[in-house]
């Protein structure tokens, strides 16, 4: 069923149990301004107006969701448990999941754009990061790599959660949307090509032979809070499969 078949219901749980909350459009100031400690020249603020409601994942994809599409033989050198984050996946991998997907459903999926995800991280805020202007270890995991970048990793020690490694989906509060982990975790796949204006977005393609640098946002559970910031803006070759980086996805509204 698609989601217009669900009226407006404020959130949808598809057959693999995966929930999804709808987003309404609106308008927000994309990028940061310039008094913001950190910032980088690629996050030029501006207006964005987002015209659609979309239905965008609660939290990022797990290796049980994962595995339930592609199979055991996909999760080769992926650790974890069932609400680990799927994390060593490619753009491209994300097309082929996102493909298999698809055809189990009626419904329509797809990686959300990066004015999406900004805007779903955002939820409203104008902070640096969705509750202030401050990293905290208590709202989000980072710098959890002891021997390099482990300020947070004892925290998260006494909390019971592994180091080295993401947290299980949904170990930290929502943002005011009710959205998980845009703050750290897993850096996320978006469907944009990368440029360095933000005002001019590349194009939503899913060429799998394309190899233009893919956008990824909200930091990870490796580096500095800093790179958690909802401005900060990132990229890769679509080919690369990092252990820092997984995805979620939106649910298309007809």
């Amino acid at each position: 069923m698609t989601a217009s078949g669900f009226a407006q219901e404020k959130k949808i749980t598809n057959h693999l149990g995966m929930t999804f909350i709808r987003v309404e459009p609106g308008t927000f100031q994309m990028g940061s301004p310039e008094t913001e400690t950190d910032r980088k020249t690629n996050e030029k603020h501006h207006p964005v107006k987002i015209t659609e409601p979309f239905y965008l994942q609660e939290t990022e994809v797990t290796l049980e969701q994962w595995q339930d599409i592609m199979g055991k033989a996909f999760l080769l050198k992926k650790k974890g448990g069932p609400r680990t984050p799927v994390t060593r996946v490619s753009f491209y991998d994300c097309q082929k999941f996102i493909r298999k997907l698809n055809q189990t459903d009626t419904a329509r999926y797809r990686l959300p754009s990066e004015k999406e995800w900004e805007y779903a991280c955002r939820a409203g805020t104008t902070t640096a990061y969705s509750w202030g202007n401050d990293p905290d270890c208590a709202l989000a995991m980072y710098a959890n790599t002891p021997k390099r970048h482990g300020e947070c990793s004892s925290y998260y020690r006494s909390m019971g959660l592994p180091v080295n490694s993401p947290a299980p989906v949904a170990s930290f509060p929502p943002n005011p949307w009710g959205f998980y982990d845009m703050h750290g975790n897993v850096w996320e796949w978006c469907q944009d090509e990368y440029t360095d204006d933000i005002r001019t977005p590349g194009v939503n393609t899913y060429d799998l032979f394309s190899t233009r640098p893919r956008v990824r946002r909200g930091g990870s559970w490796y580096l500095y809070g800093r790179y958690m910031r909802s401005a900060n803006r990132t990229y890769a070759h679509p080919g690369a499969r990092f252990q820092t980086t997984g995805f979620r996805l939106v649910l298309e509204v007809d």
